[in-house]
């Protein structure tokens, strides 16, 4: 199953507010806790004790918590790359390596005697994954997770992402990458402009970068990176289909009752035979009955707006279409609404024989 998740950050906030963050973000089916063991300086038993705290009050709503690690914390902490037991220890799912190994230790690691899952940082867009497997590493083992990015314009772009992507699918291995969080103020690092994955996703809203991410078909799991979103946010994250590409529409106020139904209450599917023109959901198309496609708001089409064809569209009367270009329209076609603005973009990323929702 897909799953989102949330970040909790213990040298940059008190326990207390860690907690009732887990707390908050468990109300709305949170599955994923991402957190950082990279920033975290001091004694040992500390380090040890607040990170057991705040791990068992997220394995108590049945989280799976990971922890960000590389070579300096296994040498701060004394740990070494055939023993990880002091992970266990604090009730961590698994460890996330975020740099300076060479492939073996990997490898190693993912047979280690306590299932803990060995996460790899999935954005470097490097032969990275096929040296650890050139080294035999056990696959049940091995997650893939994005980095996320704190300084603005230096998130991966769209393209290097999907490299990634498919690099990691091609050994089956589950992934996850991060979105942003307006109302957050703080990450691992003192820099704090937005902290994300994809650079294109920095100023949108959190549902609209996860819908992109999800839409990929190629991330599993999606995770808020700062702390600490809104319940505003956390609850619009949690009602995204992770399965079902769904936009935000605005209405045309005098359309008819059927055409109203008919961009609601469907479950749309984009034609096989794609056009470069519109996105053609045809199973709404009917042979005309007198009532309901009216010709109403027939002027021309624009990129994103959502149509219905009329009457005198003759055997495609009923058909709903979302324009990806803009055109003239015959006065055979009825505007009927329009892609929410922040989520315009999406519409490039419906498949052929993708099934897609609409929402007012």
């Amino acid at each position: 199953m897909r799953t989102i998740g949330f970040s909790v950050y213990p040298a940059h906030a008190k326990l207390e507010e860690n907690l009732a963050y887990i707390d908050r973000a468990s109300k709305y089916g949170f599955k994923r806790v991402f957190t950082c063991l990279l920033s975290v300086e001091g004694e040992k038993e500390k380090i040890i004790d607040e990170f057991k705290k705040t791990v068992a009050h997220a394995n108590q709503y049945g989280m799976k918590v990971i922890a960000d690690v590389d070579p300096s914390v296994f040498q701060h902490l004394g740990i070494s790359y055939d023993d990880l037991h002091i992970f266990k220890e604090m009730g961590l799912y698994g460890i996330r390596l975020d740099h300076g190994f060479t492939g073996l230790e990997e490898a190693a690691m993912s047979f280690n005697l306590f299932g803990l899952k060995i996460e790899l940082n999935m954005s470097a867009g490097t032969k990275y994954l096929d040296n650890i497997f050139s080294y035999q590493p056990n696959p049940d083992n091995l997650l893939g997770c994005h980095n996320f990015y704190p300084h603005k314009y230096s998130g991966i772009s769209y393209d290097h992402f999907m490299k990634c992507n498919e690099q990691y699918k091609k050994f089956n291995i589950r992934t996850a990458a991060f979105v942003s969080s307006k109302s957050a103020s703080f990450g691992p690092w003192p820099v704090n402009e937005g902290l994300c994955t994809l650079e294109k996703h920095r100023n949108l809203p959190i549902q609209v970068q996860a819908k992109h991410l999800f839409s990929t078909n190629l991330i599993d799991d999606v995770i808020i990176a700062n702390a600490f979103a809104s319940d505003e946010e956390l609850k619009a994250l949690s009602e995204v289909d992770p399965y079902k590409l769904t936009f935000h529409v605005h209405l045309e106020k005098n359309i008819s009752d059927l055409e109203r139904d008919i961009v609601l209450n469907r479950l749309h599917l984009n034609r096989g035979d794609v056009s470069e023109y519109m996105i053609r959901s045809s199973k709404s198309r009917v042979k005309y009955d007198g009532n309901g496609f009216a010709p109403v708001n027939t002027r021309n089409i624009k990129r994103g707006d959502i149509t219905i064809d009329n009457m005198y569209y003759k055997n495609y009367t009923g058909e709903l279409q979302i324009a990806l270009k803009d055109r003239e329209n015959s006065g055979k076609t009825n505007v009927v609404g329009r892609i929410a603005d922040e989520e315009l973009f999406l519409i490039d990323h419906v498949k052929p024989w993708q099934q897609f929702a609409l929402v007012e």
